[in-house]
């Protein structure tokens, strides 16, 4: 049973050794350097670390595209004349979607590393050796953390992460009941215009763990507080079966449902769309919506024609679209065909937004004026990133999530942009943005 709920677990969150291992210098190296301006830097180099759940028996493979992103990442900076007059390393810490190994990689990257950029792991818990790691002077300034992945409300509201997606959560009412969240309405309004303007239907979501339920609640409130009528918000282990699909299929039906959110990762809109057309859904009456935990290539190989006309929302330019895009050919280019993925493509921008921070650092303090505490005040200031057109304006900051927003469609075995028609573009209506209030946390 323990095995079984681990598993649950990791597939729940993706929208996806048993010591820590990693490609480091030893402990204390970066010490040698008198002049380094902080831990994880000399004369010659930055070190930053991507801690990410690859190795395991689970999920083998879980989060590789993250940590093949930054890896890549660091290979297109150094080739491209460095930063801040050093060259980018690496350190690759797999936390094994396990969360000791997790509060071990923060500790290592504390110790070793100038910040974490690409975080992919699942169980960061003790956010406390995030907020309490110490600078070269010894000040517990924290390390930062530009993670792609933030499971839980502590990790998404610490002081010294900043995800480049932010949650939907308004972190300053975490402790309030209800809470206030935010969303984006214009995936629905684009659905009324286009297919149906009276929606009414369900949310599917994992109920394995806490954290991910709370996420799928919070993008199926999202969608009706945009406009969608609640016909039901049902809960599903991520490990089951398609035939145990088969109870929300007969809700869909009784409701007689235009419009079905898979809010977990890829597998449960496979299976959804799979068991409704064993029960003879028409597919083509129904609005199927995701949005970028969809964004996978798994999605079509196993899903095949069956999960055709499915929609996945998007806050990066989809990569069919490299051409209207340098950094997406670069994350394409450097990273290879064979190895990007939707979090991949969120760890490449976290690098960007990394660049961006330590640049502007850089240009108000010059090359050693490097340190983790002028990083974080850097990111906490930066309110329009937009990883050089490849991703959704996000003001980061605030953790305010993106109000621009592209949809593309499974069409003939392929993600096809639908909207908006012109490539490499966003909608970035100010009406987007919308604030609902429910009470989806407990405490």
């Amino acid at each position: 049973m323990r095995a079984r709920r681990l598993i649950a677990t990791a597939a729940a969150v993706a929208a996806s050794l048993t010591t820590v291992v990693a490609v480091a210098t030893p402990t204390g190296a970066q010490g040698d350097d008198d002049a380094a301006p902080d831990v994880g830097i000399t004369a010659d180099e930055i070190r930053i670390a991507v801690v990410a759940d690859v190795d395991n028996q689970l999920r083998p493979g879980f989060f590789s595209g993250p940590a093949d992103a930054v890896r890549a990442f660091a290979k297109y900076v150094n080739q491209n004349g460095g930063i801040a007059g050093r060259k980018l390393a690496v350190d690759f810490i797999d936390s094994h979607l396990n969360p000791d190994d997790a509060k071990n990689a923060i500790l290592q990257a504390c110790e070793d590393d100038f910040a974490l950029v690409g975080t992919a792991a699942l169980f960061v818990s003790s956010v406390e050796d995030l907020v309490s790691c110490p600078d070269k002077s010894g000040a517990a300034v924290g390390l930062p953390d530009i993670p792609v992945v933030a499971t839980g409300v502590p990790h998404q509201c610490v002081s010294v992460a900043y995800p480049v997606n932010p949650a939907q959560l308004d972190c300053a009412t975490k402790d309030d009941h209800p809470q206030t969240w935010r969303a984006n309405q214009g995936p629905i309004k684009y659905y009324e215009r286009a297919r149906e303007k009276d929606l009414h239907g369900i949310t599917v979501y994992s109920n394995d763990i806490e954290d991910a339920a709370v996420a799928g609640l919070a993008l199926g409130e999202g969608a009706y507080a945009a406009g969608v009528k609640d016909d039901g918000e049902l809960g599903i282990s991520n490990l089951a079966t398609q035939a145990e699909y088969g109870p929300i299929i007969q809700q869909l039906k009784a409701a007689d449902a235009n419009f079905v959110l898979a809010a977990s990762d890829y597998s449960t809109a496979v299976k959804v769309r799979r068991e409704a057309k064993v029960q003879g859904v028409d597919a083509t009456s129904i609005v199927w919506d995701c949005f970028s935990n969809c964004y996978d290539p798994k999605l079509i190989d196993e899903g095949g024609a069956d999960v055709e006309g499915q929609y996945v929302i998007l806050n990066q330019l989809p990569f069919t679209e490299a051409k209207q895009n340098k950094q997406l050919a670069n994350y394409i280019k450097y990273t290879g065909k064979d190895k990007i993925d939707g979090f991949g493509a969120y760890a490449w921008v976290a690098g960007l937004l990394f660049r961006d921070a330590v640049n502007a650092v850089v240009e108000q303090s010059g090359e050693n004026g490097i340190t983790r505490e002028a990083v974080l005040d850097q990111l906490a200031n930066t309110h329009a990133f937009d990883a050089d057109g490849m991703w959704a304006t996000t003001d980061i900051g605030n953790r305010v999530p993106p109000g621009c927003f592209m949809i593309t469609q499974v069409k003939d075995g392929d993600f096809q942009r639908v909207y908006p028609k012109k490539k490499g573009t966003f909608d970035c209506r100010k009406s987007n943005t919308i604030e609902y209030e429910a009470d989806l946390l407990k405490g």
